[in-house]
Protein backbone atom coordinates (compact mmCIF):
# COMPACT_ATOMS: atom_id res chain seq x y z
CA UNK A 1 0.00 0.00 0.00
CA UNK A 2 1.29 3.49 -0.90
CA UNK A 3 1.30 5.78 1.89
CA UNK A 4 -0.38 9.45 1.78
CA UNK A 5 2.13 12.38 2.12
CA UNK A 6 1.04 15.89 1.66
CA UNK A 7 3.26 18.11 1.02
CA UNK A 8 2.89 21.95 1.79
CA UNK A 9 1.47 24.50 -1.08
CA UNK A 10 4.67 25.46 -1.86
CA UNK A 11 6.08 22.54 -2.52
CA UNK A 12 3.53 21.38 -4.55
CA UNK A 13 4.02 24.79 -6.38
CA UNK A 14 7.89 23.89 -7.31
CA UNK A 15 7.31 20.43 -8.65
CA UNK A 16 4.20 21.44 -10.50
CA UNK A 17 5.83 24.44 -12.25
CA UNK A 18 8.85 22.60 -13.54
CA UNK A 19 7.06 19.48 -14.03
CA UNK A 20 4.71 22.15 -16.61
CA UNK A 21 7.72 22.65 -18.70
CA UNK A 22 8.29 19.44 -19.00
CA UNK A 23 11.44 18.83 -16.22
CA UNK A 24 10.68 15.42 -14.06
CA UNK A 25 10.79 16.67 -10.37
CA UNK A 26 10.37 15.19 -7.17
CA UNK A 27 10.73 15.96 -3.72
CA UNK A 28 13.41 14.12 -1.72
CA UNK A 29 15.18 14.10 1.74
CA UNK A 30 14.11 14.72 5.15
CA UNK A 31 10.54 16.26 4.20
CA UNK A 32 10.01 12.69 2.34
CA UNK A 33 11.47 11.06 5.13
CA UNK A 34 9.83 12.65 8.45
CA UNK A 35 6.47 12.24 6.33
CA UNK A 36 6.73 8.72 6.37
CA UNK A 37 7.63 9.01 10.04
CA UNK A 38 3.84 10.96 10.53
CA UNK A 39 6.07 14.05 11.35
CA UNK A 40 5.59 17.64 10.17
CA UNK A 41 8.57 18.81 8.26
CA UNK A 42 9.97 21.85 6.74
CA UNK A 43 12.61 20.84 4.85
CA UNK A 44 11.29 19.95 1.66
CA UNK A 45 13.83 19.76 -0.88
CA UNK A 46 13.68 18.75 -4.43
CA UNK A 47 16.04 16.71 -7.31
CA UNK A 48 15.00 17.43 -10.57
CA UNK A 49 16.27 16.47 -14.09
CA UNK A 50 16.01 20.11 -15.10
CA UNK A 51 20.13 21.53 -15.21
CA UNK A 52 20.60 24.75 -12.96
CA UNK A 53 20.07 27.67 -15.95
CA UNK A 54 16.68 25.53 -17.26
CA UNK A 55 15.16 26.06 -13.17
CA UNK A 56 16.58 29.42 -13.49
CA UNK A 57 15.00 30.05 -16.44
CA UNK A 58 11.51 28.58 -15.77
CA UNK A 59 11.32 31.10 -12.18
CA UNK A 60 11.31 34.06 -11.87
CA UNK A 61 12.93 34.76 -8.59
CA UNK A 62 15.89 32.28 -7.99
CA UNK A 63 19.43 32.38 -5.90
CA UNK A 64 22.64 30.35 -7.04
CA UNK A 65 23.04 28.64 -4.12
CA UNK A 66 24.93 26.12 -5.08
CA UNK A 67 24.96 26.85 -8.73
CA UNK A 68 28.16 24.53 -9.14
CA UNK A 69 27.00 21.58 -7.80
CA UNK A 70 23.59 21.78 -9.14
CA UNK A 71 21.70 23.85 -6.81
CA UNK A 72 19.05 26.83 -7.29
CA UNK A 73 17.60 28.23 -4.52
CA UNK A 74 13.81 29.14 -5.84
CA UNK A 75 11.71 31.84 -3.84
CA UNK A 76 8.20 31.09 -3.72
CA UNK A 77 5.87 33.78 -3.17
CA UNK A 78 6.07 34.07 0.59
CA UNK A 79 10.28 34.64 0.17
CA UNK A 80 10.75 31.41 1.44
CA UNK A 81 13.37 29.55 -0.70
CA UNK A 82 13.44 26.53 -1.74
CA UNK A 83 16.51 24.36 -2.93
CA UNK A 84 16.29 22.26 -6.27
CA UNK A 85 18.93 20.17 -7.07
CA UNK A 86 19.83 19.05 -10.44
CA UNK A 87 19.63 14.75 -10.54
CA UNK A 88 23.34 14.02 -9.91
CA UNK A 89 25.96 10.91 -9.51
CA UNK A 90 28.94 10.00 -7.98
CA UNK A 91 32.43 10.21 -10.20
CA UNK A 92 35.46 9.97 -7.92
CA UNK A 93 35.46 10.20 -3.50
CA UNK A 94 37.83 10.75 -1.65
CA UNK A 95 36.33 10.34 1.97
CA UNK A 96 35.86 14.26 2.23
CA UNK A 97 34.44 15.36 -0.99
CA UNK A 98 32.55 14.04 -4.03
CA UNK A 99 33.34 15.00 -7.70
CA UNK A 100 29.85 14.50 -9.39
CA UNK A 101 28.24 14.69 -12.58
CA UNK A 102 24.84 15.73 -13.98
CA UNK A 103 21.82 12.47 -14.42
CA UNK A 104 19.19 12.25 -16.37
CA UNK A 105 17.82 9.66 -13.71
CA UNK A 106 15.94 9.65 -10.45
CA UNK A 107 17.56 6.08 -9.21
CA UNK A 108 20.78 7.69 -10.25
CA UNK A 109 20.38 10.65 -7.70
CA UNK A 110 19.08 8.05 -5.09
CA UNK A 111 22.27 5.32 -5.71
CA UNK A 112 24.79 8.21 -4.48
CA UNK A 113 22.61 9.02 -0.62
CA UNK A 114 24.05 7.74 2.14
CA UNK A 115 21.24 5.73 4.17
CA UNK A 116 18.07 4.12 2.60
CA UNK A 117 15.92 6.10 5.17
CA UNK A 118 17.05 8.72 2.92
CA UNK A 119 16.76 7.79 -0.21
CA UNK A 120 13.25 7.98 -0.86
CA UNK A 121 11.76 10.13 -3.64
CA UNK A 122 7.72 11.18 -3.52
CA UNK A 123 5.86 12.97 -6.52
CA UNK A 124 3.22 14.64 -5.31
CA UNK A 125 1.54 15.01 -8.82
CA UNK A 126 1.22 11.25 -8.97
CA UNK A 127 0.97 10.73 -5.60
CA UNK A 128 4.11 8.03 -6.27
CA UNK A 129 6.52 6.58 -3.94
CA UNK A 130 9.79 5.95 -4.95
CA UNK A 131 11.88 3.38 -2.91
CA UNK A 132 14.48 1.35 -4.83
CA UNK A 133 16.12 0.79 -1.45
CA UNK A 134 13.71 -0.05 0.74
CA UNK A 135 13.87 2.68 3.24
CA UNK A 136 9.99 3.26 3.57
CA UNK A 137 10.71 -0.65 5.50
CA UNK A 138 13.49 -0.12 7.16
CA UNK A 139 11.46 2.77 8.95
CA UNK A 140 8.78 1.11 9.68
CA UNK A 141 11.07 -1.54 11.44
CA UNK A 142 13.50 0.93 12.91
CA UNK A 143 16.48 -0.41 11.08
CA UNK A 144 19.32 2.18 9.93
CA UNK A 145 21.23 0.67 6.74
CA UNK A 146 23.60 2.17 3.94
CA UNK A 147 22.27 2.50 0.30
CA UNK A 148 24.61 -0.42 -0.91
CA UNK A 149 27.95 -1.60 0.28
CA UNK A 150 28.39 0.07 3.81
CA UNK A 151 32.09 0.35 3.22
CA UNK A 152 32.04 1.84 0.15
CA UNK A 153 29.34 4.25 1.35
CA UNK A 154 31.30 5.55 4.48
CA UNK A 155 34.78 6.23 2.12
CA UNK A 156 33.10 8.32 -0.19
CA UNK A 157 32.50 10.65 3.07
CA UNK A 158 33.27 9.75 6.27
CA UNK A 159 30.67 12.27 8.00
CA UNK A 160 28.27 9.42 7.25
CA UNK A 161 29.77 7.97 10.18
CA UNK A 162 28.51 10.84 12.57
CA UNK A 163 25.14 11.21 10.48
CA UNK A 164 24.38 7.57 10.73
CA UNK A 165 24.60 7.86 14.83
CA UNK A 166 22.68 10.84 14.71
CA UNK A 167 19.71 8.89 12.61
CA UNK A 168 19.84 5.88 14.61
CA UNK A 169 19.78 7.75 17.94
CA UNK A 170 16.92 10.17 16.36
CA UNK A 171 14.77 7.72 15.43
CA UNK A 172 15.45 4.94 17.80
CA UNK A 173 17.05 2.47 14.99
CA UNK A 174 18.87 -0.25 15.27
CA UNK A 175 22.04 -0.07 13.38
CA UNK A 176 21.75 -3.30 10.69
CA UNK A 177 24.95 -5.22 11.45
CA UNK A 178 26.74 -4.63 8.29
CA UNK A 179 26.43 -1.17 8.04
CA UNK A 180 27.59 -1.08 12.24
CA UNK A 181 31.19 -3.16 11.43
CA UNK A 182 31.90 -0.99 8.30
CA UNK A 183 30.56 2.17 10.44
CA UNK A 184 33.20 1.17 13.52
CA UNK A 185 36.02 0.22 11.04
CA UNK A 186 36.15 3.50 9.09
CA UNK A 187 36.13 6.26 12.68
CA UNK A 188 39.73 6.58 11.72
CA UNK A 189 38.55 8.52 8.76
CA UNK A 190 36.96 10.64 10.91
CA UNK A 191 40.35 12.83 11.77
CA UNK A 192 40.43 13.84 7.61
CA UNK A 193 36.58 15.88 7.90
CA UNK A 194 36.93 19.46 8.21
CA UNK A 195 36.90 20.96 11.65
CA UNK A 196 33.61 22.75 10.66
CA UNK A 197 31.69 19.88 9.52
CA UNK A 198 32.69 17.60 12.36
CA UNK A 199 30.82 20.38 14.39
CA UNK A 200 27.99 21.18 12.51
CA UNK A 201 27.00 17.21 12.82
CA UNK A 202 27.57 17.49 16.81
CA UNK A 203 25.48 20.32 17.44
CA UNK A 204 23.03 18.49 15.26
CA UNK A 205 23.31 15.52 17.11
CA UNK A 206 23.19 17.70 20.09
CA UNK A 207 19.96 19.51 19.17
CA UNK A 208 17.85 16.03 19.04
CA UNK A 209 15.11 15.77 21.38
CA UNK A 210 17.20 13.11 23.21
CA UNK A 211 21.09 13.25 22.44
CA UNK A 212 21.30 9.82 24.98
CA UNK A 213 20.82 7.11 22.27
CA UNK A 214 22.82 9.02 19.91
CA UNK A 215 25.68 10.04 22.41
CA UNK A 216 25.72 5.95 22.99
CA UNK A 217 26.20 5.32 19.86
CA UNK A 218 28.99 7.88 19.37
CA UNK A 219 30.83 5.95 22.74
CA UNK A 220 30.05 2.49 21.71
CA UNK A 221 31.20 3.30 17.81
CA UNK A 222 34.60 4.91 19.10
CA UNK A 223 33.59 8.13 17.57
CA UNK A 224 33.53 9.93 20.86
CA UNK A 225 37.21 9.19 21.29
CA UNK A 226 37.86 11.29 17.63
CA UNK A 227 35.09 13.93 18.20
CA UNK A 228 35.45 14.67 21.50
CA UNK A 229 38.49 12.54 22.73
CA UNK A 230 38.45 13.88 26.37
CA UNK A 231 34.85 13.25 26.98
CA UNK A 232 35.83 9.31 25.37
CA UNK A 233 38.18 8.96 28.32
CA UNK A 234 35.41 9.43 31.15
CA UNK A 235 34.54 6.43 33.37
CA UNK A 236 31.24 4.91 32.63
CA UNK A 237 29.94 6.09 35.72
CA UNK A 238 30.79 9.56 34.60
CA UNK A 239 29.54 9.47 31.41
CA UNK A 240 26.46 8.36 32.42
CA UNK A 241 26.01 11.05 35.06
CA UNK A 242 26.85 13.56 32.21
CA UNK A 243 24.55 12.16 29.14
CA UNK A 244 21.65 12.23 31.82
CA UNK A 245 22.15 16.12 32.80
CA UNK A 246 22.69 17.22 29.09
CA UNK A 247 19.62 15.83 28.03
CA UNK A 248 17.58 17.74 31.12
CA UNK A 249 19.28 20.66 29.26
CA UNK A 250 16.85 22.61 26.75
CA UNK A 251 17.13 21.08 22.94
CA UNK A 252 17.59 24.36 21.84
CA UNK A 253 20.74 25.07 23.33
CA UNK A 254 23.49 22.73 22.06
CA UNK A 255 26.17 24.81 24.01
CA UNK A 256 24.88 24.47 26.99
CA UNK A 257 24.82 20.43 26.72
CA UNK A 258 28.05 20.21 25.67
CA UNK A 259 29.02 22.59 28.96
CA UNK A 260 26.97 19.93 30.85
CA UNK A 261 28.66 17.04 29.52
CA UNK A 262 32.15 18.44 29.91
CA UNK A 263 31.10 19.75 33.35
CA UNK A 264 30.19 16.41 34.76
CA UNK A 265 31.90 13.97 32.97
CA UNK A 266 35.20 15.62 33.87
CA UNK A 267 34.27 16.90 37.30
CA UNK A 268 37.39 15.28 38.73
CA UNK A 269 39.31 17.90 36.64
CA UNK A 270 40.29 21.45 38.06
CA UNK A 271 37.78 23.84 36.37
CA UNK A 272 40.59 26.14 35.04
CA UNK A 273 42.40 23.27 33.52
CA UNK A 274 38.76 22.31 31.96
CA UNK A 275 38.06 25.48 30.59
CA UNK A 276 41.06 25.52 29.04
CA UNK A 277 40.91 22.23 27.41
CA UNK A 278 37.42 23.00 26.28
CA UNK A 279 38.68 26.55 24.55
CA UNK A 280 41.19 24.25 23.22
CA UNK A 281 38.52 21.78 21.49
CA UNK A 282 35.70 24.75 20.65
CA UNK A 283 38.68 26.55 18.53
CA UNK A 284 39.78 23.67 16.78
CA UNK A 285 35.91 22.57 16.19
CA UNK A 286 35.91 26.47 14.31
CA UNK A 287 32.81 26.85 16.91
CA UNK A 288 32.34 30.62 17.09
CA UNK A 289 34.14 33.25 19.74
CA UNK A 290 30.84 33.76 21.02
CA UNK A 291 30.32 30.23 21.71
CA UNK A 292 33.59 29.37 23.13
CA UNK A 293 33.79 32.36 25.40
CA UNK A 294 30.00 31.31 26.68
CA UNK A 295 31.51 28.14 27.04
CA UNK A 296 34.45 28.75 28.73
CA UNK A 297 33.22 31.42 31.20
CA UNK A 298 30.77 28.64 32.63
CA UNK A 299 33.55 26.17 33.07
CA UNK A 300 35.80 28.38 34.39
CA UNK A 301 33.72 29.87 37.23
CA UNK A 302 31.67 28.47 40.30
CA UNK A 303 29.20 26.19 39.23
CA UNK A 304 27.67 25.22 42.95
CA UNK A 305 25.00 26.96 44.34
CA UNK A 306 25.63 28.90 48.18
CA UNK A 307 24.16 27.18 50.75
CA UNK A 308 20.38 28.44 51.47
CA UNK A 309 21.84 29.38 55.11
CA UNK A 310 24.75 31.38 53.54
CA UNK A 311 25.21 34.83 54.33
CA UNK A 312 23.84 37.02 51.79
CA UNK A 313 26.81 38.66 50.64
CA UNK A 314 28.17 34.88 49.65
CA UNK A 315 25.37 34.73 47.55
CA UNK A 316 26.02 38.20 46.04
CA UNK A 317 29.86 37.27 45.51
CA UNK A 318 28.65 33.91 43.94
CA UNK A 319 26.66 35.83 41.40
CA UNK A 320 29.48 38.16 40.38
CA UNK A 321 32.11 35.54 40.28
CA UNK A 322 29.59 34.04 37.61
CA UNK A 323 28.94 37.18 35.85
CA UNK A 324 25.48 38.78 35.51
CA UNK A 325 25.75 37.56 31.70
CA UNK A 326 25.98 34.12 32.27
CA UNK A 327 23.93 33.63 35.64
CA UNK A 328 20.82 32.57 33.46
CA UNK A 329 23.24 29.50 31.65
CA UNK A 330 24.32 28.64 35.59
CA UNK A 331 20.87 28.73 36.73
CA UNK A 332 19.67 26.60 33.80
CA UNK A 333 22.43 23.97 34.41
CA UNK A 334 21.03 24.01 38.17
CA UNK A 335 17.63 23.42 36.73
CA UNK A 336 18.71 20.65 34.88
CA UNK A 337 20.69 18.88 37.65
CA UNK A 338 17.77 18.90 39.78
CA UNK A 339 15.26 17.65 37.16
CA UNK A 340 18.31 14.50 36.51
CA UNK A 341 18.37 14.00 40.42
CA UNK A 342 21.67 15.18 40.46
CA UNK A 343 21.44 18.20 42.93
CA UNK A 344 22.17 18.65 46.70
CA UNK A 345 18.92 17.72 48.75
CA UNK A 346 18.26 21.84 49.17
CA UNK A 347 19.72 23.21 45.67
CA UNK A 348 15.57 24.51 45.35
CA UNK A 349 15.68 26.42 48.01
CA UNK A 350 19.51 27.42 46.90
CA UNK A 351 18.62 28.17 43.39
CA UNK A 352 15.49 30.59 44.95
CA UNK A 353 17.25 32.43 46.99
CA UNK A 354 19.59 32.91 44.21
CA UNK A 355 16.98 34.24 42.09
CA UNK A 356 15.49 36.47 44.37
CA UNK A 357 18.79 38.48 45.58
CA UNK A 358 20.05 38.89 41.50
CA UNK A 359 15.87 39.97 41.40
CA UNK A 360 16.58 42.91 44.12
CA UNK A 361 19.40 44.57 41.36
CA UNK A 362 22.67 44.45 43.58
CA UNK A 363 25.91 45.84 42.15
CA UNK A 364 27.67 42.96 40.74
CA UNK A 365 30.25 44.83 38.15
CA UNK A 366 32.32 47.40 38.60
CA UNK A 367 29.95 49.25 35.99
CA UNK A 368 27.48 49.17 38.63
CA UNK A 369 29.55 50.88 41.26
CA UNK A 370 28.61 54.22 41.75
CA UNK A 371 31.73 56.01 40.83
CA UNK A 372 34.37 55.03 38.13
CA UNK A 373 37.48 56.22 35.86
CA UNK A 374 36.55 59.52 35.09
CA UNK A 375 35.32 60.63 39.13
CA UNK A 376 38.72 59.20 40.10
CA UNK A 377 40.45 61.60 37.54
CA UNK A 378 38.57 64.05 38.69
CA UNK A 379 39.34 63.55 42.30
CA UNK A 380 42.64 64.40 40.83
CA UNK A 381 44.08 60.39 40.09
CA UNK A 382 46.60 60.36 37.41
CA UNK A 383 44.68 57.48 35.41
CA UNK A 384 47.13 53.89 34.97
CA UNK A 385 46.47 50.25 36.27
CA UNK A 386 45.82 51.63 39.84
CA UNK A 387 42.17 52.68 38.54
CA UNK A 388 41.54 48.66 37.69
CA UNK A 389 42.68 47.53 41.56
CA UNK A 390 40.97 50.80 43.12
CA UNK A 391 37.67 49.92 41.42
CA UNK A 392 37.82 46.31 42.49
CA UNK A 393 38.57 47.13 45.58
CA UNK A 394 35.63 49.41 45.85
CA UNK A 395 33.15 46.53 44.44
CA UNK A 396 34.54 44.01 47.14
CA UNK A 397 33.70 45.99 50.14
CA UNK A 398 30.30 47.02 47.75
CA UNK A 399 29.45 43.42 47.44
CA UNK A 400 30.06 42.71 51.51
CA UNK A 401 27.44 46.00 51.76
CA UNK A 402 25.64 47.14 48.83
CA UNK A 403 24.59 50.50 50.85
CA UNK A 404 28.18 51.63 50.33
CA UNK A 405 26.97 51.79 46.78
CA UNK A 406 26.66 55.38 46.82
CA UNK A 407 28.96 58.57 45.66
CA UNK A 408 29.91 60.07 49.48
CA UNK A 409 30.91 56.48 50.43
CA UNK A 410 32.92 55.21 48.18
CA UNK A 411 35.12 58.47 47.86
CA UNK A 412 35.21 57.97 51.53
CA UNK A 413 36.67 54.52 50.74
CA UNK A 414 39.09 55.95 48.21
CA UNK A 415 40.25 58.26 51.17
CA UNK A 416 40.64 56.17 53.31
CA UNK A 417 42.69 53.67 51.15
CA UNK A 418 45.24 56.69 50.77
CA UNK A 419 43.69 56.60 46.58
CA UNK A 420 43.70 60.62 47.11
CA UNK A 421 46.21 63.36 46.76
CA UNK A 422 46.37 65.79 49.73
CA UNK A 423 44.53 68.11 48.60
CA UNK A 424 41.95 67.03 45.72
CA UNK A 425 39.73 69.27 43.62
CA UNK A 426 36.91 70.02 44.58
CA UNK A 427 33.30 67.68 43.17
CA UNK A 428 29.93 68.18 42.92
Amino acid sequence: MTPRIEVPAAARWVVETLESAGFETWTVGGGVRDALLGAASVDWDFATVARPRDVQRVFRRTVPVGIDHGTVGVLDEWGVLHEVTTFRQDIETDGRHAVVTFADRIEDDLARRDFTINAVAWHPIRKELFDPFGGEADLRTGRLRTVGVPAERFAEDYLRILRGLRFAGRFGMEIDAATWDALVAATDGLGGLSAERIREEWVKMLGTPDPTPGLGLYRESGALDRVAPALGRAGADAWRRAVDLAREVSTDEPVLRTVALFERAMAEVEREDLARGVATWMEGLRFSNADTDRAVHLLATPAELPRAEADASIVRRWLAAVGPERVDDRFALVEASIRAGQAAPDCSDRLRIARETLAGGPPLRVGDLAIGGRDLIRLGLKPGPRFGDLLEALLDRVLENPSLNTRDALIAEVTRRGGLPEAPPEHG
